[in-house]
């Protein structure tokens, strides 16, 4: 049996069905063993006849989805990681995180930010507008803003080391726009601790009189900081719950992106 048999082929027959099946059972006994697995360690996790599970495994060595080692038993084979790669490659964020960000919307009918970080700043990558324009847009799509301005920056700044931190309040000069802007180390670590503490960030009327927003980050595979959502609406309409549901929603992005979570 050939892995091209299995995976492609001008009729999709039940059998054919039931091998793709069977490969991707193999596939996650695979990663979810620590060690590389033997053959009978496999045919157990997935219930399937030894000689079965062979003749799988065989064909997917071929292809270097899977490598065979010298003792006989598997892992999974380099050809996943190149696949992966060019995957990951290709993601783009604002399509990922657009659906999620209408579904958010259309349940609290604000604004919703995604901005990405790019040196020093923010750079806004989209936005779902209110309808409600009783605020001045701050930062339109493509916009930028320094991170410790923003609800979404922040989030970058408290991903960061304390000294990495002290750099970037040294080469910007924590300049402020509104009597709430943070322009101090001292101001700006003390709102990074709570960021690190509770996993959102916030924006008091730091960026503009008026308006406030709450963000939370999108982890990619690796678990780096790779974007965040926010959600942005005048002082008088803000509403705390939207911390959990902006969370909720950053936190889907983040899986659909591979991550699997913080590392215990």
């Amino acid at each position: 049996m050939q892995l091209s048999e299995a995976a492609s082929g001008p009729a999709k027959t039940p059998g054919t069905i039931q091998v793709i099946e069977r490969m991707m059972s193999l596939l996650d006994a695979l990663a979810a063993s620590p060690d590389a697995a033997s053959l009978k360690q496999l045919a157990q996790a997935t219930e399937l006849h030894p000689s079965t599970a062979h003749r799988i495994l065989a064909a997917m060595s071929a292809a270097r989805f899977v490598e065979r080692q010298d003792a006989g038993t598997y892992r999974l084979g380099i050809r996943l990681l190149e696949l992966g790669g060019i995957v990951k490659s290709r993601i783009n964020m604002r399509e990922v995180a657009l659906p999620f960000m209408q579904e958010l919307h259309e349940k609290i009918g604000e604004a919703i930010n995604l901005g990405a970080r790019h040196e020093d700043e923010i750079v806004y990558l989209e936005r779902t507008s209110s309808g409600r324009a009783l605020v001045r847009v701050v930062y339109l799509v493509g916009g930028r803003a320094p991170l410790h301005l923003t609800s979404l920056g922040k989030l970058f700044l408290a991903a960061e080391t304390s000294q990495k931190v002290r750099d970037y309040a040294k080469r910007t000069g924590l300049p402020g726009k509104t009597p709430h802007s943070l322009t101090t180390l001292v101001a700006l670590e003390k709102e990074l601790d709570k960021v690190r503490r509770h996993g959102v960030a916030y924006d008091d009327e730091e960026a503009e009189l008026g308006l406030k927003c709450v963000a939370a980050p999108i982890h990619d595979d690796e678990g780096n900081v790779v974007a965040a959502l926010s959600v942005s609406a005048p002082a008088d309409r803000h509403d705390p719950d939207w911390a959990r549901l902006v969370k909720q929603t950053a936190d889907a992005v983040s899986h659909t992106l591979g991550y699997a979570g913080p590392k215990k």
